[in-house]
């Protein structure tokens, strides 16, 4: 398992983008964060538990993103915003690598990556070269023609191992097969102490209402007195950051206020949205209550990334000829897993991305938070503001 020191990305070479750099080059976590956004106004309207890692699936769609062409790069690259000049990529990425590796003192925060490709077909060395190379990828062969379920269960093994056993079954049996040719994979796993650890003995039962309007049952966890905490309030949200022990990790926590509603209030959630909300913290003397949680969310990623931008790369329009010289392949399944449990502790969160390429054919003298209703929340480096994580809870005794 490699340490968040590598890059996620890596050279964009021949993809004939028309686009040009904009006058105002985009952060490096800007570039990051802007699949949280997309994705998670796709799939929120679900009325369930939602956790996923837009990093992961940002680093996964960069190694992909380095063998597409034509118009299927430039709608990938408007989805995941990945720069078009290799230079800049490059500099974006080593930027996020090299401050996630700061953010993480204190913490586990662990990243790799990794292919599987067929031992029959011929790909390109300047692309397997580059997965190599720039992304640190691990080199795997695989018989998907005769052994596809036995290269699938060495994959799931792979990223099980790579999550310390948190992400089990990524491609779900009879997801590759003998048309598959290549298999890109990235697996990141956090765990992280509070720096102001919730008391044991103060966690009780209380209740949480659902988004339905359902009184339930939960374990809710609470502070002896106050802490120093970055709080504030939006028109929509209560907020509070809680930081993790050592590093510049914390748990963004926001809490829609009385009477509104989680969709409502995160309609339309975008950086800006963020930046505003960011914009209002300050340390002041706060009380937190919040239920412990632990769960796990999937997804079939080829749909509701088509809809949001990159149909090509799933059809037989798509064009990856820079990773074998033809326009064969698409990418025939794309996955994500992830999975977080929130205690006194702290937090244990991680994810997989699986993308398989075939052929053809979330006033008392002090702030009051208290999460007993749906809330959003985001694991975050308050440094570069980069999105690790993020989700909204709807149920915390669901393990869905």
């Amino acid at each position: 398992m490699t340490l968040l020191k590598t890059s996620f990305a890596a050279a964009v070479l021949g993809l004939g983008l028309a686009a040009t750099a904009p006058a105002a080059e985009p952060a490096p976590a800007e570039r990051a964060n802007a699949i949280a956004f997309k994705f998670y106004a796709k799939e929120a309207a679900k009325p369930a538990n939602l956790f996923f890692s837009p990093y992961s699936l940002h680093s996964a769609f960069a190694m992909a993103y380095e063998g597409a062409k034509g118009p299927t790069a430039a709608q990938i690259a408007a989805v995941f915003s990945f720069p078009p000049q290799a230079k800049s990529l490059r500099a974006s990425v080593k930027s996020l690598s090299d401050g996630l590796d700061a953010a993480a003192k204190g913490a586990q925060l662990l990243q790799a990556n990794a292919f599987w490709a067929d031992q029959d077909y011929k790909f390109l060395p300047a692309y397997t070269g580059a997965l190599t190379r720039h992304y640190k990828a691990e080199a795997k062969p695989a018989n998907f023609k005769t052994a596809a379920e036995v290269s699938r269960r060495a994959i799931n093994a792979w990223a099980e191992e790579r999550t310390k056993g948190r992400i089990t079954g990524l491609f779900p049996e009879g997801a590759l097969n003998a048309l598959t040719r290549l298999v890109l994979v990235n697996a990141v796993y956090f765990k992280g102490n509070w720096a102001s650890p919730f008391a044991k003995g103060l966690t009780g039962e209380a209740d949480f209402t659902r988004g339905d309007g359902q009184k339930i049952k939960v374990q809710m966890m609470g502070f002896s007195g106050t802490r120093d905490l970055e709080y504030g309030e939006t028109e929509n949200f209560q907020l509070v950051r809680l930081p993790y022990a050592g590093g510049s990790l914390a748990m963004l926590v926001a809490l829609p206020k009385d009477g509104k509603k989680l969709a409502d209030a995160a309609a339309g959630l975008s950086a800006a949205r963020l930046a505003e909300m960011r914009a209002v913290l300050a340390e002041q003397k706060t009380k937190v209550f919040l239920p412990r949680f632990s769960f796990g969310s999937g997804f079939d990623l080829n749909g509701p990334l088509a809809e949001i931008g990159m149909p090509l790369a799933f059809t037989d329009a798509a064009d990856f000829s820079g990773m074998d010289g033809t326009r064969r392949l698409y990418i025939q399944r794309a996955v994500h897993k992830a999975f977080v449990e929130v205690n006194e502790e702290g937090t244990e969160a991680a994810a997989a991305t699986g993308i398989a390429m075939g052929v053809k054919s979330a006033n008392f003298g002090f702030a009051l938070l208290r999460a007993d209703r749906p809330f959003l929340f985001l694991i975050e480096d308050v440094k570069s503001g980069l999105v690790l994580f993020m989700g909204k809870v709807e149920d915390p005794n669901s393990k869905e």
